[in-house]
């Protein structure tokens, strides 16, 4: 049984790679099940404990995923290490609960119009496939946590401006549903700061104990700045990716994920003790640029270098 609180203790920081879900599902090429396996050892070894593993999605049509079991026991031989799975639909879920794996998230899009276009069902649909989720995880022998990631949640590629009560809405729609966190997803990178802080404290404030999520996208820039306002928001978990791998089948041309080694540099700037050793961070890189040398890698942080090659400190 996994405790939500012995995960995400209260009031403290937890930054999640999520490179080897989000950041792999456009890709063409992606590393071998062994270059995955040295991706999260590496990490780990550089003092990463949350991982996105995949997705179960169907390995004909996602192939890139079809090994996502054996990553999902890779993180679970790692003392202190902990993987998130994302299931879509009730044929994902039910694999998810077999797995094993430690988390299982789940997405419903802020709009009904994006929920059509991407997995063609409704927000009720998606409501009630989460609702089913926390039903059969209570009943499972092992209880992994759920999440539910609010998808376009900051604006949507297809309407446009998304109102944050909807938002609000459906955040507490998933609460009711038994889930024991809430992502807040800007999904194509549509939102600034200023947005960002004034929905994930709504957010937070109807939450209570339970842990929010921020999952940012730098599709126009703003990914570090908007995880900064995150912080300052309240929010104390947060995505990033390697590299910034990633992207969004709405938001063609868009960047993908905030960098995750910026995000950690941030984090250690405004105060915040990550235990990741940014020098072995950088390092992992190596791995997808002779796994995926077609993919472009980005982050300021593997361009210039930490200040003075030392490890970063609190501003």
């Amino acid at each position: 049984m996994t405790r939500v609180q012995d995960v995400y203790p209260d009031n403290r920081l937890v930054l999640r790679e999520v490179g080897l879900r989000d950041g792999l599902q456009l890709v063409k090429a992606f590393p071998s099940t062994t270059a995955k396996q040295r991706w999260i050892r590496d990490e780990y070894a550089a003092g990463v404990r949350h991982f996105e593993v995949g997705s179960f999605l169907p390995a004909k049509t996602f192939p890139q995923f079809a090994d996502v079991r054996d990553i999902i026991r890779t993180v679970a031989a790692l003392p202190g290490a902990h993987g998130v799975a994302l299931a879509l639909n009730e044929r994902g879920v039910d694999e998810a609960l077999a797995s094993g794996v430690a988390e299982v998230a789940s997405v419903v899009s802020a709009t009904e119009e994006h929920s059509q276009a991407n997995a063609n069902r409704s927000r009720d649909s998606a409501i009630a496939n989460i609702k089913r989720l926390c039903e059969l995880r209570d009943a499972s022998a092992h209880r992994p946590l759920v999440n539910a990631a609010i998808s376009m949640a900051l604006g949507c590629s297809i309407v446009g401006p998304v109102d944050p009560d909807e938002v609000i809405r459906l955040a507490e729609k998933c609460y009711e549903a038994g889930v024991d966190m809430v992502a807040i997803a800007d999904t194509v990178g549509y939102a600034g700061p200023k947005q960002v802080g004034e929905l994930t404290r709504e957010v937070v404030r109807i939450a209570g104990s339970k842990p929010v999520c921020v999952h940012l996208h730098d599709t126009r820039g703003m990914g570090i700045a908007n995880a900064s306002a995150a912080l300052d928001a309240g929010a104390r978990v947060l995505d990033g990716s390697l590299g910034g791998l990633g992207g969004c089948p709405f938001a063609p041309g868009a960047t993908g994920n905030v960098v995750f080694e910026d995000l950690v540099f941030l984090c250690e700037s405004k105060g915040f003790a990550t235990g990741i050793d940014l020098q072995k961070l950088v390092a992992v890189r190596a791995i997808l640029r002779s796994e995926m040398p077609n993919e472009s890698l980005y982050g300021g942080l593997a361009r210039a270098g930490l200040p003075c090659a030392t490890a970063a400190r609190a501003a």
